[in-house]
């Protein structure tokens, strides 16, 4: 199942070119992929797991300056491997056009010892595309 939230662009986002900062883009990449698992998890498993970011891929295809919004959407296509699953992710503009696309890979920790742990089907089914 997709998952979308609306981003607007501070002051403070804002860099030298006057448009958002690359790592302004990372930040809110993680604010929606945080904010979908907080949405559809159930409570047990957010106070069991948390995901932490393992790698990202990222193509910038447009900006945008302070004020201006962006939908970000978040969706995970295939089911996990292992400790770890893919989460693609799309902020488009007010007229629809993509600004930044991209794709993480994420992977579950226990929460209490740290520890890495495979995705199980009942923690991975609230997220995937079906």
């Amino acid at each position: 199942m997709s998952f979308t939230k609306v981003f607007t662009a501070a002051p403070a986002d804002i860099d030298e070119l006057g448009h958002v900062n690359n790592a302004v883009w990372v930040r809110w990449v993680q604010e929606l992929a945080v904010a979908h698992w907080e949405s559809v998890a159930p409570a047990e498993h957010r106070a069991a797991f948390i995901w932490v970011v393992t790698r990202h891929a990222i193509d910038y295809r447009g900006n945008l300056a302070v004020g201006a919004t962006a939908t970000g959407e978040t969706w995970v296509p295939e089911p996990p491997r292992g400790a770890r699953f893919d989460r693609h992710f799309r902020f488009v503009d007010a007229d629809g056009k993509t600004l930044v696309d991209g794709v993480t890979t994420w992977a579950l920790l226990d929460r209490a010892s740290g520890r890495l742990l495979r995705v199980r089907p009942e923690i991975a089914a609230p997220f995937l595309e079906g």
